[in-house]
C-alpha cells in the first residue's frame, strides 16, 4: 500500500472502496474510456425503451377486456408510433448533437418558459423511469412466488434502488458493462418466445384471420365503429408506457463515443428495432395464445407459462424468462440514473435549478443529482406502494408532455429554416404526424386517468416549474446586484502610475480566491485595500476553472477551460498594476473547488511565506436554508483547510440586497 494509501483519512477509504478510485480529468484517454459505442449506448440508454415492453403492451391488452382481436391492430399500431418517434428523435439528435433533448429542443424552438417545463417533465420522467422500471421488476420477479410472499416485495424494489445508487456512484460504464449480460439474456429469451409463439400459429394465419374479421364484425354491429374506436384508443392511449424510454439517446448524447451523431442515431435505430418487434410481438402472441389476467401474475409471466408450460424444463425457462424481464428493468432504470442527472446539469447551468447539479465527482459522474434522483424515487415508491398500474399513469403523462412539445419545437425549427432546407417537407411531415400521435395520447391518459394519479404527476411537475421560476428569479437578481457592483468598482481611476514591478516573495502578500472576472473579485481586492491600507504589498490572484458537466466534453473543452480562467486572471492582474500594486496569478483546474483551491493556496504559501488569503462570500440581510442550497459554502469549506494547515485566511462579506 502507497503511503498516499495510508494517510487517507478512513471517510475517504470506505467512499473510495464502494464508488472507486477518483479519476484524472487530465489523463488524455480518459473521454475515450468514459464514452460509449452504440452496443453499450444501447444496453445503456435502449434497455430504458426496450424494457418498458414488460408493463406498457400488458396495460394496453388488459384495457381491451373481452375485444381480444384488437391486440393485433395495437401490435400494428405499436411498432409504427415506435417507428415515427424514434425517427423524430434521430432528427432531433442530428440538429441537437450535444445532448438535452426534449429540454434543449423545446428551450430554442420554444422559448425559455417553454423549456423549463419541457425540463421539469423530463426530470419527473426520470425519477418516475426508476420507480417505474424496478416496481415492475419487483412485479415480474414475484409472479413465480406465492401470494403470501409478495409483502416483501416493497423491501425488495427498495433494495434496488440503493444498489443503483452506488452503481452510478462509480461510474456510467462500469455500471452498464455490470448490466450487459442481463441484457442479452432478455433479447435470446424474448426472442425465443415471440419466434416460437409466430411459428406454432404460423399453419393457423387463415382461421385466425377469419376469427379476427368475425369479432370485428360483430363489435361492428353491437357497438358500432364509434365503440370499436373508443376501445382501441383508449387501450392504446393507456399502453403510452410502451414508448417510455425512446428519449432516453437524445438526452444522453454526452456519453456517446464520437462521431456521436453516427453513434446517437445508430443506437436509436438498434432501440427502435428492438422495442418495436418485442412490444409488437408480445401484443400478437397474447392473442395468439389468447391469454387472459391472472391474479399476482403479469401478462408476460402467463404468455411464457402456456409457451413453455409443456416443454421438457419448460418452468425453467419461464422462470429464466421473467427473471431476465425483471432484472432488464433494473438496467432501464440506468436511464434515469444516466440522464436525469444531465438534464439536471443543463437546467443548472441556465439558472433553473442549484449550480451545484452540475459538479461532478471524483468518479466524474453528477453525484448530486443521482442522489437526488434515488431519494425522489423512494419517496414515489413509498407514497404508491410500488403499484405499477399508478405510476406508469404518472409516468406516461409526464413522457407525453416532453414528447409533444419536443415535435411542437421540431414542427417551428423547420418552418423558420424552410428556405434553406431542401427537404424540409419531408422532415416536418415526421413531426408533424408525431405531433398529433403523442397529443392524442396524452389528451386521453389525462381524461382517463386523472382521478387515478394523474392528478398527482401534473401537480408535481407543475411545483417543479414553480419552483425552477423561484430559483431563476433570485439567480437573476443577485447577478443584477454583482454586475451593479461590478460597474460601480471598474469605474474607479488608478492613482498611481502602471506599476511594473515583480512581486517580491519576501513581502507581505494579501492571496485573493476569485472566480470570473467581475463584481464578486474586484469588491473583495478594494475591500483589502480600505480595511488594510498601506500593509500588504503584493497581489496574487488565485482561481480553480471548475471542472463541471458542462465543461467536461472532450480535452477541447477542457482547454477552453483554461483559457477562459487564464484571460479572467490577467484582467485582475493589470487592474491591480494600474492602481500601482505588484501583481501575479496562479490557477489549476480541478472537480472540487475547496480541495484544489486549498492545494493551490498551500503552493502559494510556499512560494510566498508571508501572505493572508482572502475569499469573498455573499451575505444577504435574512439568510436561510434556500440562500445556502443556492449558493455554496466553498468560500468557507477552504477556509477552514487551511486554518487547519496554519495558514492565516479571511472570508470578506459582499453584501447583496435581493
Amino acid at each position: 500500500m502507497s503511503t498516499q494509501d495510508e494517510q487517507e483519512p478512513l471517510s475517504k477509504k470506505i467512499r473510495h472502496t464502494i464508488v472507486g478510485k477518483p479519476l484524472d480529468v487530465e489523463e488524455p484517454s480518459v473521454f475515450h474510456k468514459l464514452s460509449l459505442i452504440p452496443l453499450l449506448a444501447w444496453i445503456g440508454l435502449g434497455a430504458d425503451g426496450l424494457s418498458s415492453s414488460s408493463y406498457g403492451p400488458d396495460e394496453a391488452f388488459r384495457t381491451v377486456g373481452s375485444h381480444l382481436y384488437l391486440a393485433v391492430f395495437l401490435g400494428l399500431a405499436t411498432a409504427f408510433t415506435v417507428g415515427i418517434i424514434a425517427y423524430a428523435y434521430s432528427r432531433i439528435i442530428e440538429h441537437f448533437p450535444h445532448g438535452g433533448g426534449g429540454y434543449i429542443v423545446a428551450t430554442h424552438t420554444l422559448g425559455k418558459s417553454t423549456g423549463v417545463v419541457s425540463g421539469s417533465a423530463l426530470l419527473v420522467d426520470y425519477v418516475l423511469t426508476i420507480t417505474v422500471s424496478l416496481a415492475s421488476c419487483g412485479d415480474a420477479i414475484f409472479s413465480f412466488l406465492p401470494l403470501e410472499l409478495h409483502q416483501f416485495k416493497l423491501p425488495f424494489v427498495i433494495c434496488l434502488v440503493a444498489l443503483l445508487v452506488v452503481l452510478n456512484l462509480r461510474g456510467v460504464k462500469e455500471s452498464i458493462a455490470l448490466l450487459t449480460p442481463i441484457f442479452f439474456t432478455f433479447v435470446a429469451t424474448h426472442v425465443l418466445l415471440i419466434g416460437y409463439g409466430f411459428l406454432t400459429h404460423a399453419s393457423r394465419i387463415a382461421p385466425l384471420a377469419a376469427d379476427l374479421k368475425l369479432n370485428l364484425n360483430h363489435d361492428l354491429a353491437t357497438i358500432g365503429l364509434t365503440g370499436v374506436a373508443a376501445i382501441f384508443l383508449r387501450a392504446f392511449s393507456l399502453g403510452g408506457g410502451t414508448y417510455t424510454g425512446l428519449e432516453a439517446v437524445s438526452n444522453g448524447m454526452q456519453i456517446m463515443r464520437e462521431p456521436r451523431v453516427h453513434t446517437g442515431k445508430k443506437t436509436m435505430l438498434y432501440m427502435a428495432v428492438s422495442l418495436a418487434v418485442t412490444a409488437g410481438g408480445l401484443l400478437f402472441c397474447y392473442y395468439l395464445f389468447q391469454v387472459r389476467p391472472i391474479e399476482g401474475q403479469t401478462m408476460n409471466a402467463v404468455l411464457a407459462n402456456i409457451v413453455f408450460g409443456s416443454w421438457p424444463q419448460g418452468q425453467l425457462i419461464a422462470l429464466v424468462t421473467l427473471v431476465s424481464e425483471g432484472a432488464l428493468l433494473i438496467v432501464g432504470a440506468q436511464a434515469g440514473f444516466v440522464d436525469g442527472p444531465r438534464v439536471m446539469s443543463n437546467m443548472a447551468t441556465d439558472s433553473w435549478l442549484p449550480r451545484r447539479f452540475a459538479s461532478l465527482s471524483e468518479r466524474l459522474t453528477m453525484q448530486n443529482g443521482v442522489l437526488l434522483m434515488g431519494v425522489a424515487s423512494l419517496l414515489l415508491l413509498l407514497y404508491t406502494h410500488g403499484s405499477v398500474a399508478a405510476l406508469v399513469v404518472m409516468y406516461s403523462i409526464n413522457v407525453f408532455i416532453t414528447f409533444s412539445l419536443s415535435q411542437l419545437g421540431m414542427i417551428r425549427f423547420y418552418v423558420l429554416r424552410r428556405k434553406g432546407a431542401e427537404q424540409w417537407k419531408k422532415h416536418i411531415i415526421v413531426h408533424v404526424v408525431g405531433f398529433f400521435v403523442c397529443i392524442t395520447i396524452l389528451g386521453i391518459t389525462v381524461y382517463e386517468k386523472f382521478l387515478e394519479g394523474g392528478w398527482l404527476t401534473l401537480l408535481i411537475t407543475s411545483s417543479v416549474v414553480g419552483l425552477c421560476y423561484v430559483i431563476q428569479r433570485h439567480y437573476n437578481k443577485t447577478r443584477a446586484a454583482i454586475r451593479a457592483l461590478e460597474s460601480t468598482l471598474t469605474d474607479i481611476p488608478s492613482v498611481s502610475p502602471y506599476n511594473n514591478d515583480p512581486v517580491n516573495p519576501q513581502d507581505l502578500t494579501a492571496t485573493l480566491l476569485v472566480g470570473g472576472f467581475g463584481g464578486f473579485g474586484l469588491h473583495t481586492l478594494l475591500s483589502i485595500v480600505r480595511n488594510f491600507p498601506n500593509i500588504y504589498k503584493n497581489f496574487i490572484f488565485v482561481s480553480v476553472g471548475e471542472i463541471d458537466s458542462g465543461s467536461f466534453k472532450g480535452k477541447e473543452a477542457i482547454e477552453a477551460l483554461k483559457e477562459s480562467v487564464k484571460g479572467d486572471l490577467e484582467k485582475y492582474v493589470k487592474l491591480t498594476r494600474k492602481h500601482g500594486f505588484p501583481a501575479d496569478y496562479r490557477m489549476d483546474i480541478g472537480i472540487d473547488i475547496a480541495e484544489t483551491a486549498t492545494d493551490l493556496c498551500e503552493r502559494v504559501a510556499v512560494e510566498f511565506p508571508r501572505l493572508t488569503v482572502f475569499a469573498g462570500k455573499l451575505v444577504f440581510q435574512e439568510e436561510n436554508i434556500f440562500h445556502r442550497l443556492l449558493h455554496n459554502e466553498t468560500a468557507f469549506a477552504i477556509q477552514r483547510r487551511l486554518q487547519w494547515k496554519g495558514i492565516t485566511t479571511v472570508v470578506l462579506p459582499i453584501r447583496v440586497k435581493e
